[in-house]
């Protein structure tokens, strides 16, 4: 019986029948008829998946405790959280983006308050209730999207934090 392959599910167990039978004449035509049904193209590509296009970023400034500002470059469509986290600025975050404290809380100056495009939800506004040094322009930094028209906006992170989830 000839080794042949008939197709490319039944290479393996024909190469090693052939292999077992001492038919070693048959391994080179196994390999080469199996070369000829690859796609050209796809020998000459290094990856098949497509290149991911670069995030738009833009720059912010973040008035810390401290009186100090700091230049954060963020991607538009992170939060403001994600933006300080990424750029050391000190910003809690204790519950990590799940609207269950005001540890993020930031202070915008009325012009950039009214560039943001989301009005802040009853949730929100319950849990900056419990916030220090509130405003009226305040808003928690998990909740505020960057968009591109935030472009060199400042904000001013207040002095001291309030925990709603700390007993004490």
């Amino acid at each position: 019986m000839a080794c042949r392959a008939v197709s490319l599910r039944f290479l393996i167990p024909k190469f090693a029948s052939c292999v077992n039978r001492g038919n070693s004449g048959t391994i080179p035509a196994l390999i080469r008829k199996t070369q000829h049904t690859r796609n050209s193209a796809s020998r000459h590509r290094f990856s098949s998946t497509a290149a991911k296009p670069k995030k738009e970023t833009i720059q912010v400034y973040f008035m810390d405790r401290d009186g100090d500002e700091i230049e954060a470059t963020v991607e538009v469509g992170e939060t403001f959280l994600t933006a300080a986290i990424n750029n050391d600025v000190e910003l809690e975050g204790a519950c990590e983006g799940t609207l269950a404290c005001s540890t993020c809380h930031l202070i915008f100056k009325q012009e950039d308050y009214d560039k943001i495009p989301d009005k802040p939800t009853d949730e929100e506004l319950d849990m900056l209730d419990l916030a220090y040094g509130l405003s009226s322009t305040s808003r928690l930094g998990c909740q505020v999207v960057l968009t591109k028209d935030m472009d060199g906006l400042q904000v001013q992170v207040p002095t001291a934090v309030v925990d709603a989830r700390d007993p004490s």
